[in-house]
């Protein structure tokens, strides 16, 4: 059954940042027809990783291809919030603990051939629940029906979502906040992704201020 529901984008235009979303759809296009399940994630909280990702399944849905937006951050969702979405929705912690079919938790947005799978209400076993072979079936009708599904988690610092999900995708982006992120703490990320045997695509540098003196020097002059 289809259910349709609006979302308001609240981010002002920006031509650099929207460029940057291209640019990375098309890196991710470029991965070949077999990567649809991509899971995003980060080190901490607050680092624009669930901006990222709708912003870059808008830009996918603006070429034609149809993407699914699945909210698997059921310990702090910021969809419904952000997004200014003022009806009732059901989640997918609903469906994955029973409570609802599947075919209420799927919306499709105001947004060109972009759907949405919110979170639904905060479970007290996120983990169990996504660990369950219900999930793994969900994620791959999903995968059948549309071009892309995008899987936002939780931050990887001290919680184990992201990576009982990264066991069912094709790929992995870490979105890393500049200067915040030191390199231990993502090597020690991008260990737990590899771990699940989920393949890391790359890594999304996030909230770098251009304007910083450093970010105009040579090449040659980056640091790790």
């Amino acid at each position: 059954m289809e259910q349709k529901i609006t979302m308001t984008d609240p981010r002002k235009s920006d031509y650099f940042y929207e460029e940057a979303i291209k640019t990375l759809r098309t890196n991710i296009q470029f991965m070949g027809k077999e990567i649809k399940t991509i899971l995003f994630t980060s080190c901490y909280p607050n680092e624009g990783k669930s901006d990222i990702l709708f912003q870059l399944a808008k830009e996918i849905g603006k070429t034609g291809k149809k993407v699914l937006v699945v909210d698997a951050d059921i310990r702090k969702s910021v969809y419904v919030k952000r997004y200014r979405v003022n009806q009732s929705v059901n989640g997918l912690s609903q469906y994955l603990s029973g409570q609802i079919d599947k075919q209420w938790i799927e919306y499709i947005t105001n947004f060109e051939n972009v759907s949405m799978i919110f979170a639904g209400p905060m479970a007290p076993n996120p983990s169990e629940l996504l660990e369950e072979g219900i999930f793994a079936e969900l994620l791959q009708e999903k995968r059948r029906q549309y071009d892309y599904v995008l899987i936002d988690t939780p931050p990887m610092m001290n919680i184990i979502d992201a990576a009982v999900v990264a066991k069912k995708c094709d790929g992995a982006v870490m979105v890393i906040e500049s200067e915040l992120v030191s390199y231990r703490m993502a090597q020690k990320v991008q260990s737990q992704l590899q771990k699940s045997g989920c393949r890391i695509l790359g890594a999304v540098l996030n909230k770098v201020d251009t304007k910083r003196e450093k970010y105009y020097s040579y090449y040659s002059k980056y640091s790790k």
